[in-house]
């Protein structure tokens, strides 16, 4: 039999009382987090949102009906309760507790409700799969540091409110129903019932709102908004996930990246107490490919990679020598220590390599007595060896890996090689923030598989303003307008983009000899961009702006492995929603009365 709440209101959190509690009498709500039975008396640790407290039902001092209740309580029966704050008698204190000095001796209890057999225990640093996890996820959320998670995100939450609107920015909502404009991720597409053959669509990012709201005289606008993204999932992507948006009228990028670093100073002040050193460092874009391989480069550590083409230009090993004479790029990592490392060791950087398209990967080890080790060395004079050894400034107990390659091959493989690299060496220092921009991107990028010219980030990014002036050059050349760079600016922090935003086009003119850059003819432009570019033909003001990533900002401050874990009811890899069991089919009459008719996969029908 279970007791209703009735009347009964809570006077405490549980984590909130104190030694200033004791004498006081009590009334908690909570759940059992622990039942532990000591010779007759029943201890129980009693736990809501703010902390754990223990109480105590002594049959020698509580009432019958209390203890008799007691003896019925299991883990994460959901309790109410009213008794006195006491201190623990000397010896019983738990330090672990922020409560561990006091116990409330129990006067009445009521179980307003049971709790079927636990799949797995609420707890931290459970070694449970993470599907069943999600499956149920309400039992997850329940273990303190699922919560200590999402209380962070909303911390985040309110101080990002606090501190643009503490600079004269206006919080304001756009669609989630819009039109489909696909440039990039593929969108997600919702059938209209009045309009039956047309579709809205999922908003990507707020972009073009954003800057008509700037044609609109807003001039400071930001939002927490929801994106869709229907794209290949990983650790750190959902097809849902929530941005920081924001947009500013008559600003250059210097104004964008001040604010945007106000912004990050206050979140780590304010939540993590800690201190981020401001300005933040820059880094071209083309520097941080040479130098790391990536354009989100972790700077928590060394391993850079290396140029030793010019040197492989007359080697007798052919690998490297029609790489670097047909102009690919032959470049190494320094693995200090990687001399240790065994052949079997070595042979599976190589594999590791070949998983994002190397051919091989060439070593060579320097042992502690001087001695060189490496299938390559013999094609090698010792001029050469003793330049690419000068070179990657090697020295006893070192390890050289080399890929030789396309330069965009050759950067890409060394990026995911060098990540992986420090993972396996163990020197990723904790608890250290390392923030760059990234700046100078290219405007443009070929896609050999569209065989067209493409928005290396999306097309309403403006050119810097010497290449504006050569646009028309550019239409009939391709390397020029691979040439041009853009004003946008990314924020990478400990390897991770966490932010990325850009100074816009907002001159129709500009904005149409871009569209004809990456092949969208006049007519295209219209029927999908018409509206904006409509909008930048009435007074559109110079506008920038940027978007945080916030799930994965939080699951960094949070030191998370995934952003599944900072999110409240996450899909997973395969875009599923273990909980609900979204995607899921629809009753026949809804697909009728939306004009659809689906085709099942065949073992489906």
């Amino acid at each position: 039999m279970l007791d209703n709440l009735g009347d009964f209101k809570r006077d405490y959190f549980c984590g909130e009382l104190t030694e200033n509690n004791i004498g006081d009498e009590v009334r908690l709500l909570g759940w059992a987090d622990s039942v532990r039975d000591h010779g007759g008396v029943i201890f129980i640790n009693l736990r809501d949102k703010e902390g754990i407290v223990q109480i105590v039902i002594d049959p020698s001092k509580s009432p019958e009906q209390a203890y008799e209740k007691a003896k019925r309580v299991r883990s994460e029966y959901v309790l109410a309760v009213r008794g006195r704050v006491n201190r623990r008698p000397a010896g019983t204190e738990n330090p672990k507790l922020k409560t561990g000095n006091i116990e409330v001796a129990v006067e009445e209890l009521k179980i307003l409700n049971t709790c079927d057999i636990l799949p797995f225990p609420i707890e931290d640093n459970i070694n449970v799969h993470e599907e069943v996890r999600l499956r149920y996820r309400y039992l997850d959320l329940r273990r303190p540091q699922m919560l200590k998670k999402l209380i962070l995100r909303h911390e985040v939450y309110q101080a990002t409110r606090e501190y643009l609107a503490g600079h004269g920015f206006l919080e304001v909502e756009t669609p989630m129903l819009t039109k489909s404009t696909p440039e990039g991720a593929r969108d997600f597409l919702v059938p209209s019932r009045l309009e039956q053959g047309k579709f809205y669509a999922l908003p990507q990012s707020p972009q073009l709102f954003k800057q008509i709201l700037m044609v609109g005289g807003i001039e400071r606008y930001f939002q927490i908004v929801k994106c869709f993204r229907d794209e290949d999932l990983r650790k750190d992507r959902q097809p849902e996930f929530t941005q920081i948006d924001f947009e500013m009228s008559f600003v250059s990028e210097e104004d964008v990246i001040a604010i945007s670093e106000g912004l990050v100073h206050y979140l780590f002040k304010k939540i993590l107490g800690i201190e981020i050193n401001l300005p933040i460092k820059r880094m071209s874009y083309e520097e941080a490919i040479n130098r790391y391989g990536t354009d989100k480069p972790d700077l928590r550590y060394g391993l850079e990679l290396v140029d030793i083409t010019d040197i492989s230009k007359d080697v007798e090993f052919k690998v490297f020598r029609a790489v670097a004479q047909e102009g690919g790029l032959v470049k190494g990592i320094n693995i200090k220590g990687g001399a240790r490392l065994t052949r079997k060791e070595i042979d599976n950087l190589t594999e590791y390599a070949q998983k994002f398209g190397a051919k091989g990967m060439a070593w060579i080890k320097i042992n502690e007595d001087g001695s060189l080790q490496s299938p390559i060395v013999k094609f090698f004079t010792q001029k050469q060896i003793d330049q690419i050894i000068s070179r990657m400034e090697g020295e006893k107990g070192d390890l050289f890996v080399f890929i030789a390659d396309k330069p965009e091959v050759t950067h890409r493989i060394l990026g995911f090689l060098r990540k992986h690299i420090a993972e396996m060496m163990n020197i990723i220092p904790e608890d250290r923030w390392e923030f760059v921009w990234i700046v100078d991107f290219p405007l443009l990028e070929w896609d050999e598989e569209e065989n067209r010219l493409v928005a290396l980030h999306h097309p309403f990014t403006s050119p810097k303003e010497e290449d504006i002036n050569r646009l028309d050059e550019a239409l009939n050349n391709r390397e020029i307008a691979l040439s041009f760079k853009s004003r946008a600016y990314d924020l990478v922090l400990n390897g991770e983009e966490i932010a990325g935003g850009s100074i816009r086009i907002h001159r129709p003119d500009v904005q149409k000899k871009i569209f004809e850059l990456i092949g969208i003819s006049d007519e295209e432009a219209e029927e999908r961009f018409g509206f904006l570019v409509n909008a930048l033909k009435y007074g559109a003001p110079p506008h920038g702006g940027l978007a945080f990533g916030l799930d994965r900002l939080v699951a960094l401050m949070t030191g998370s492995d995934s952003i599944r874990e900072v999110i409240a009811f996450p899909k997973t890899q395969k875009g599923i929603c273990p909980l609900t069991q979204a995607p899921d089919y629809v009753r026949e009459e809804q697909l009728e009365e939306l004009g659809i008719e689906v085709e099942l996969p065949q073992e489906e029908t």
